[in-house]
């Protein structure tokens, strides 16, 4: 490969530039102390936290309310095994729904639709936020249950889990949707 060379900058180009840099010298490159110690890799101390107090917890017999109540499904013929690493979070979250101030009706109007345009999307695992009931009447959740129940009715999910808490927590689901099947194989 031939390289390209860099055209020389005409006499007059090369004095011009001589004039109007004139005595300036040149920045040299920064050089580091000789006892200059290189930074510190970050400390993720969040999450030594969140250990710290999961151990705690563990060995006080202390439950987290937000995983105490945590519901799962996973579909009959479905190994365990998909439901432990929906958990984990081996699959990316490809979708999101938000049922914050919808009633019971619109928002099971909208987890069907939402699963229907999510399974002709290809999309296999979503998260559903129901919310938490902070908001709510006597703070309960409202929609929580019923996302649960309607979801474990639909033949298109596979399973489903309470979201981590850096997703939700115990305000959302996230739900693994199974290939759709073809028209055919439905009205067997």
């Amino acid at each position: 490969m031939k390289r390209r060379s860099t055209p020389r900058p005409s006499d007059d180009d090369a004095a011009l530039f001589r004039e109007a840099v004139g005595d300036a010298t040149p920045l040299r490159a920064p050089q580091r102390h000789p006892g200059a110690r290189r930074a510190a890799p970050p400390v993720p101390v969040q999450s030594l936290l969140d250990e710290h107090l999961a151990l705690a917890a563990s060995r006080s017999g202390r439950r987290d309310p937000d995983i105490e109540d945590e519901a799962s499904f996973v579909q009959a013929g479905v190994s365990p095994q998909v439901l432990r690493r929906l958990r984990r979070g081996d699959w990316a979250v490809q979708d999101e729904l938000d049922l914050h101030g919808l009633t019971r009706a619109a928002a099971r109007d909208a987890v069907a639709e939402f699963l229907r345009e999510s399974l002709r999307r290809g999309r296999r695992c979503v998260r559903i936020v129901h919310g938490k009931g902070l908001g709510s009447k006597n703070r309960e959740p409202v929609l929580k249950g019923k996302v649960r129940a309607w979801l474990v009715q639909r033949e298109e999910v596979l399973a489903f889990s309470q979201a981590p808490p850096t997703q939700g927590g115990s305000g959302a689901v996230l739900v693994l949707l199974g290939a759709p099947r073809p028209a055919a194989a439905r009205g067997r």
